[in-house]
């Protein structure tokens, strides 16, 4: 999905909004069902957002949470069984819920766009870039053929792809998972929306891959005042993009605020459990615990409790949480939905005790090193894969896979191979 028309935005150069701040998207209590044989799954349930013009707000959740529904329906993607059964969404003030189709497929062109998260299932596998782009283009009527060419190499040019005169004309298979989404990129800012919706964009992405298309998220947020709302299940790449976080659990959101005030104080157990899990480079893991891990289940969409839907694993819970609690303020631009923090309570911080529950488990202590028995033994390993060098059959060259690995595995051992694609 793409998007046409500019819009006069201002941004600093941190991607705040300096212009006067007023939602240029607003969902109101939105609620999507699926209406399958077996029941009605209430996968969103009563969500509620705005988002400033060049503002970059976060929405982060385990599968299954309500995260991407949540964008489909904001834009308006999902056919039945899906329903939209209640709630707004207003783009500029435009109703979209209620909008004729007709209507909604000329505003997604005028400003919306949207990212999804496997550019190879976006990009049509047949038809070379350039055709893609161009026509991402001209279908809204905007630029001419010579015009929308132009600006397709450009739009490459600027995210990163070498030599995008030759690139715009390949076909999707001929780039790596990071160029197409690049390319995918491009399409989505081809228009210059109002505000683009980023559904995992670096989920398969190699690190290395994956810091260069959040950079240039944070790049294009600067500098052209897109507004971004982007999905993950990363509180990192929430983190490096986003200045404020939505976290939703079982198809609500269960707290909301700044991202550095949510990241170093959570305020609900699910985002306090979710900051537990993740794994740390920056500090040492004691030796007598594991990470945390979440007990237990998401809920039935089709049957959610009557309470709080994260009480049963939850490890703070407490009598009123059979009551469903609200969101409600929690501090200055902070909400949660908990009985718990909303009485005054606070988290303990990582490290501290009581801040490690269910997976934690003390590392048994052994009294010699156990006899180390090998299982593996790889020496000067190499693999090489002939390939044509071009030229119809003049030469032939040699790509070198695995070009001398040694590697030992000892009975008992986890070893892990770390490495770009």
């Amino acid at each position: 999905m793409t998007a046409a028309a500019g819009v006069g935005v201002s941004s600093s150069t941190d991607g705040s909004n300096t212009d006067v701040d007023r939602p240029i998207l607003e969902v109101k209590d939105l609620r999507t069902y699926f209406f399958a044989d077996a029941g009605v799954v209430r996968a969103v349930d009563g969500i509620s957002l705005e988002i400033n013009a060049g503002e970059t707000l976060g929405i982060v959740g385990e599968s299954g949470s309500g995260k991407t529904v949540s964008a489909l329906s904001i834009m308006r993607l999902l056919e039945e069984p899906s329903r939209i059964v209640g709630g707004e969404v207003r783009f500029r003030g435009r109703d979209l819920v209620s909008m004729p189709e007709v209507q909604l497929r000329a505003l997604r062109g005028e400003g919306l766009a949207m990212v999804f998260q496997d550019p190879m299932t976006s990009l049509n596998p047949v038809l070379r870039i350039a055709r893609q782009l161009v026509e991402t283009m001209q279908v809204h009527g905007n630029r001419t053929d010579a015009e929308a060419l132009a600006r397709a190499i450009a739009l490459l040019g600027k995210m990163g792809i070498p030599t995008a005169e030759r690139a715009v004309h390949n076909f999707p298979h001929q780039f790596s998972g990071g160029m197409r989404q690049r390319v995918m990129l491009a399409m989505g800012f081809s228009n210059d929306p109002a505000l683009l919706i980023a559904d995992e964009p670096t989920t398969a992405l190699d690190v290395t891959v994956q810091a260069q298309i959040l950079e240039l998220l944070r790049r294009l947020n600067s500098e052209l005042g897109t507004a971004i709302l982007l999905i993950s299940h990363d509180l990192g790449v929430i983190a490096s993009v986003c200045k404020r976080v939505l976290v939703m659990y079982a198809g609500q959101v269960v707290e909301e605020g700044a991202t550095d005030d949510l990241l170093s104080d959570p305020k609900h157990p699910y985002t306090w459990a979710l900051l537990n899990a993740t794994p740390r480079l920056d500090e040492a893991t004691p030796e007598n615990r594991h990470l945390t891990t979440i007990e237990g289940t998401p809920p039935d969409p089709m049957h959610w409790p009557t309470g709080c839907r994260f009480a049963e694993r939850c490890p703070f819970k407490i009598d009123r949480c059979a009551e469903p609690p609200p969101l409600a303020i929690v501090g200055p631009g902070r909400k949660a939905r908990c009985w718990v923090t909303q009485g005054g309570v606070r988290l303990p911080a990582r490290g501290e005790p009581g801040a490690v529950v269910g997976g934690a488990a003390a590392v048994p202590e052994q009294s010699a090193e156990p006899a180390r028995e090998k299982l593996l033994e790889l020496r000067g390993l190499k693999k090489h894969f002939p390939v044509s060098a071009g030229g119809g059959s003049r030469g032939r060259g040699v790509v070198h896979a695995v070009d001398g690995v040694d590697l030992d595995v000892f009975k008992g051992e986890t070893v892990g191979l770390v490495g770009e694609s």
